[in-house]
């Protein structure tokens, strides 16, 4: 398989679809040999089912197993390490990643739990956990999906599981797209196996899953996020980690030379089929500072509630949210970060339900006075 391309298959058979697309490809002829320790980094970054939009389907890492131990690969881990707020643990158990492991006799490798060392990634510091040095292949199985704060999530942001949470929170104090596209250069990807069958195209952690029943194979996570950009309708400048991370040198966001191929045409849908997704155009309401993608994943979707509801142009001042407002004071805010306002939405994170409830409670009782 040439770095330029990228293979799409279609159906509702996940696993089968998935071994078929990986002979298609020839993934075996890109790993070194039988003793290569392969890694498979899924999104596992909540305890939430794939069907809701935001996590790996276990069928799609079930058909990478399936592939290698039939090509003769036996030393074979899944890695990852769940967002803060969540633990990887719960994410396995609950996502079916315990009982998929314990099926086909492969490791998994709770990254949240590993120790981590600082490596130069392209001029910047950055830490990653140590047991991704130990990983010789390193297979990246993310969700095609939005995101609240970066507008989309897929092959070059899925690489943050590998690093510790503080490194996670660290993120956000920097801006995101710079420490995404510089941690490219920490953490090769070899293999891209991109789960685009049921993604949530506005929130990262789900919910509204927009079914597409697709999976895809690709070598260049920069040209597969620029992909995505086209895909979910973005210019590529709105998500500036891609093209810093081809800049870096991570890959090719020029899709004028990319060769996108769909195996087998019956079902395939065309690229400008995908529905327009619902914009939350409620960020004119929040004071955000450094927020993790937690607890902004679920401070979004409350606010588009309330603002179904008619409520959201009731409220009269912004709601801070994010690292920045720590032992800082004001009137109204949301996480742990914010413990010092004077109405304060706690949990590191705060469920989006606990936040919707919360502030309509607040927002009606204001008006009542």
């Amino acid at each position: 398989m040439e770095k330029n391309e990228i293979l799409q298959i279609y159906g509702t058979n996940y696993k089968e679809m998935t071994t078929e697309l990986l002979e298609e490809a020839d993934l075996a002829s890109e790993i070194p040999s039988p003793e290569t320790l392969i890694g498979i980094k899924p999104n596992l970054n909540a305890p939430r089912p794939a069907e809701f939009g935001a996590t790996t389907h276990p069928e799609v890492v079930a058909g990478i197993i399936e592939y290698l131990q039939r090509h003769g690969f036996s030393r074979i881990v899944i890695a990852e390490g769940a967002w803060v707020g969540d633990t990887t643990a719960e994410a396995f158990e609950f996502c079916g990643y315990q009982t998929l492991a314990k099926r086909y006799g492969v490791d998994l490798w709770d990254m949240q739990k590993d120790s981590s060392h600082t490596a130069n990634c392209a001029g910047i510091r950055l830490r990653i956990c140590d047991r991704v040095g130990q990983i010789d292949f390193l297979i990246n199985v993310p969700v095609l999906k939005g995101h609240c704060q970066t507008k989309i999530t897929c092959a070059l942001k899925n690489s943050k599981g590998l690093i510790p949470n503080s490194e996670k929170r660290r993120f956000h104090t920097m801006g995101l797209h710079k420490p995404i596209a510089h941690l490219s250069a920490g953490i090769r990807q070899d293999f891209i196996v991109v789960d685009h069958i049921c993604g949530d195209l506005d929130f990262e952690d789900g919910g509204n899953p927009v079914v597409r029943n697709c999976v895809m194979a690709a070598k260049d996570p920069v040209l597969v996020d620029a992909l995505v950009c086209r895909m979910l309708q973005y210019d590529i400048s709105e998500v500036p980690y891609v093209k810093l991370a081809e800049e870096l040198g991570a890959g090719s966001a020029d899709l004028s030379q990319a060769r996108i191929s769909v195996i087998g045409k019956k079902g395939a849908i065309r690229e400008d089929e995908i529905p327009r997704h619902r914009v939350c155009d409620v960020r004119y309401a929040v004071e955000e500072a450094d927020s993790c993608s937690a607890c902004y994943a679920a401070l979004i979707p409350a606010l588009d509630r309330l603002k179904e509801d008619g409520l959201l142009e009731l409220l009269d001042e912004k709601i801070a949210i994010g690292q920045g407002h720590r032992e800082k004071h004001g009137r109204l805010g949301v996480g742990l970060c914010t413990a010092g306002f004077d109405v304060c939405i706690r949990g590191c994170p705060p469920s989006e339900e606990q936040v919707y409830e919360e502030l309509k409670a607040y927002i009606i009782g204001k008006q009542n006075k």
